[in-house]
């Protein structure tokens, strides 16, 4: 079973697949609880592909596909963005690396007209790629991690993976789980002025819009470009991506960002950090972001907006709203829910950082109780892999077991939510607590669930 895709006519009806290009998710599709047949398919395959790439190292795919992904990375409309741009320099379709794959394909035995991919072309190795896949899950479905991934690219599997590895190799390259897992103290002191911008309110989370999304406020005009290293935003942006991820409840996958440019001016600008923000969103947090609202923009503004824009993407570009007055915050925000700084709000919100309290991180000092709980977490992991092996190929001529694939199927939802319930449980014994763990009462419940107190 854990060789699956080394049966040669398995592969050849997964490569078949494979070649159907680029496809649209039709409204009301693509997520956990609403794929149609022809996305569930290919969720099990983006699986299968992800388990032998684990097991092996690498892939045999059809050579045509990465022709065709290779030129649709360097031309139309999405190969502007940054992100395309950047990525274009990396990656399994970069340079001459589609010739490469074909050579080393048939150099291994396979026909003409195929390639080899491999995690060493991503700068992954083996031993790596697990351990980052599931870091990266945290305590949600395991699949909504896969199809983030698989819609930011139109269900296109080799794009999708590429996508998703080279995801990987950045939270490795910037020690992403560390700084999920580090104290607020240790990561300031790593980052000159962290706790500093933390404290300033230029950056906070608080309550969710009119579609139970968490709402993100960005306050431009407290911030000033040369008042902090530029590491330390970068560092922060993950810090807070990080921390508050955990905040978005099923079914909600997206958030919600609000620039407040009240007061905004050309020396608070940061056209650095907003090249970050949008290469982040776009390339290592896909399918993210539900809506973006820019609030209160001045007349200067604009000359701004015509620089910015052409770095978003397209289907990003869509999601932004422009509203004038407080007032129009309210069409996306309920009244309850908006602070009432802003006209209309009538939530009597005051935003402060909460410190660290003393003996708040004890649990990560019990050593014996942390390995109970990673153990029993990681035994449920290797369940779910070993149950999704036999879902991608049950009801098959190679299935592994009698069972149908709707009873293994249910089996591994069940699964899911244990993982779940097994991750939150073991949370605060390998993550140092944070700010929405300190509120009164906690914006982070010890659950998995996310409380918020409105005061109207």
């Amino acid at each position: 079973m854990n060789n699956m895709m080394s049966n040669p006519e398995l592969q050849q009806q997964i490569n078949s697949r494979l070649a159907k290009g680029d496809i649209p998710t039709p409204p009301g599709t693509g997520h956990i609880g609403s794929l149609t047949k022809d996305q569930k398919q290919i969720l099990k395959d983006v699986w299968a592909t992800i388990f032998y790439i684990a097991d092996s190292g690498e892939a045999i795919v059809p050579a045509d596909l990465m022709n065709e992904v290779q030129k649709e990375a360097t031309s139309g409309d999405a190969a502007k963005s940054a992100t395309v741009q950047a990525a274009a320099k990396a990656g399994w379709f970069s340079g001459n690396k589609a010739a490469k794959a074909q050579e080393e394909a048939k150099a291994a035995g396979f026909g003409s007209g195929m390639a080899k991919i491999s995690l060493a072309d991503l700068g992954l190795s083996v031993d790596k790629l697990r351990p980052i896949l599931w870091d990266n899950v945290m305590g949600d479905h395991p699949d909504a991690l896969v199809l983030r991934f698989v819609r930011a690219r139109k269900w296109n599997l080799i794009n999708a993976l590429n996508m998703m590895f080279k995801a990987f190799k950045w939270r490795l390259d910037e020690d992403v789980p560390a700084i999920k897992y580090s104290t607020d103290e240790l990561l300031d002191s790593q980052n000159p002025k962290l706790i500093k911008q933390l404290e300033t309110g230029k950056f906070f989370l608080h309550g969710t819009d009119n579609d139970n999304r968490p709402v993100a406020y960005l306050t431009v005009r407290l911030h000033r470009p040369g008042d902090q290293p530029p590491k330390t935003l970068e560092r922060l942006t993950v810090y807070v991506m990080e921390a508050g991820r955990v905040l978005i409840q099923h079914p909600v996958e997206t958030v919600c960002l609000v620039f407040d440019l009240t007061g905004f001016s050309l020396s608070n600008m940061d056209f650095a950090m907003v090249r970050y923000l949008v290469s982040i969103f776009e390339a290592y947090y896909p399918e993210s972001l539900g809506r973006i609202i820019i609030q209160g923009a001045p007349f200067v503004f604009w000359g701004v907006w015509k620089v910015v824009q052409p770095w978003l993407d397209p289907v990003v570009a869509a999601k932004v709203r422009f509203t004038r007055s407080d007032q129009d915050l309210l069409e996306h925000i309920p009244a309850k829910h908006l602070p009432d700084r802003y006209k209309g709000g009538l939530d009597k919100f005051i935003y402060s950082y909460p410190r660290a309290q003393p003996g708040e991180n004890k649990c990560m000092e019990d050593t014996e109780a942390k390995d109970r709980l990673v153990a029993e977490w990681k035994a449920l992991m290797w369940k779910f892999e070993a149950l999704t092996r036999e879902w991608i190929v049950a009801g098959t001529p190679w299935a592994t077991s009698e069972r149908s694939e709707e009873e293994v199927e249910q089996e591994r939802e069940l699964l899911a939510k244990e993982l779940r319930v097994a991750y939150f449980k073991m949370d605060p014994y390998i993550r140092a607590r944070n700010m929405f763990h300190r509120t009164s009462p906690p914006i982070a419940q010890p659950d998995g669930s996310a409380l918020w107190v409105y005061n109207n």
